[in-house]
């Protein structure tokens, strides 16, 4: 399995994802999932990938000479001299669709689907960042305001903290920790999730970045992110108020609140009914 996770904010991008792959058991390895595209002071572009891990790296291979024919005359569009960050996420579209075309019926005559996800993000030029979710058909979403982060893999644990804290304007710093706190929390309840960890975070407008960094089990500061995120975590559940189920004193009852439902009703024997 995998866990990737993407967030655009005013400030900049955030891209973390592991590198464990699983095909059983006792067949587990490490594969990095994400990779940097960039040419200084014209674009920069990072790519996530989830899925059968055969699909993802010819995808990522076909990306480098993908080209897409120009309607306007001009020379054939790759990401290199994409003149847009839609227009190079239609160039990962069609190099997925193109190992597709190739692979597609070979697999499933195998019985492997044909299982590919991916994040794209970056900056080309003068105009803004932009972060997309690219699926098997080769067809994408883009992130908004409303939507600011794209998760790809096993998504489930590490969603609840990025829905509490991200949001445009967190700064990026803050955004980098809570996808950090996001992967730990992935890699407490999946064993398929793994380290290392490949962390990039790109400031707006700078086209080029050199925060980007592989975190393994020695790194300092995610051990005290995991730490201190399980510690609080402890703390604030100790401060809740256990439930109360006789008559002491409390603010919180917990029975005999509900005006629309009644409890839930025991049958006791063979003659009653349910309703």
């Amino acid at each position: 399995m995998t866990y990737c996770v993407a967030v655009k904010l005013k400030a900049g991008l955030v891209f973390l994802s592991d590198s464990r792959t699983n095909a059983g058991l006792d067949q587990i390895s490490t594969f990095r999932k994400m990779i940097v595209y960039e040419k200084p002071g014209d674009r920069f572009m990072c790519l996530l990938s989830a899925g059968n891990l055969s699909i993802s790296q010819s995808v990522r291979e076909i990306l480098q000479v993908e080209q897409l024919a120009d309607h306007d005359g001009g020379d054939p569009i790759t990401i290199w001299n994409a003149k847009s960050m839609f227009d190079a996420a239609r160039v990962l579209g069609s190099a997925v669709r193109h190992v597709f075309e190739r692979d597609g019926e070979a697999l499933k005559r195998a019985g492997v689907e044909f299982n590919v996800s991916m994040i794209f993000g970056g900056q080309i030029g003068n105009e803004g960042m932009r972060l997309f979710q690219v699926y098997s058909a080769g067809n994408f979403i883009e992130a908004t305001p409303e939507t600011p982060f794209f998760q790809i893999g096993e998504s489930k644990y590490g969603k609840p903290v990025l829905d509490r804290v991200i949001t445009p304007d967190t700064p990026l710093d803050e955004a980098a920790k809570c996808a950090l706190v996001s992967m730990d929390s992935t890699l407490k309840s999946n064993l398929s999730v793994g380290l290392p960890l490949d962390l990039v975070v790109y400031e707006a407008d700078t086209l080029k970045t050199d925060k980007i960094t592989c975190i393994d089990e020695n790194n300092p500061y995610f051990r005290m992110v995991r730490n201190t995120w399980g510690q609080k975590l402890r703390e604030v559940f100790d401060a809740i108020e256990h439930p109360t189920w006789d008559s002491a004193p409390t603010n919180v009852p917990l029975m005999g609140c509900s005006t629309r439902s009644q409890p839930l009703k025991k049958i006791t024997n063979s003659k009653e009914k349910l309703i």
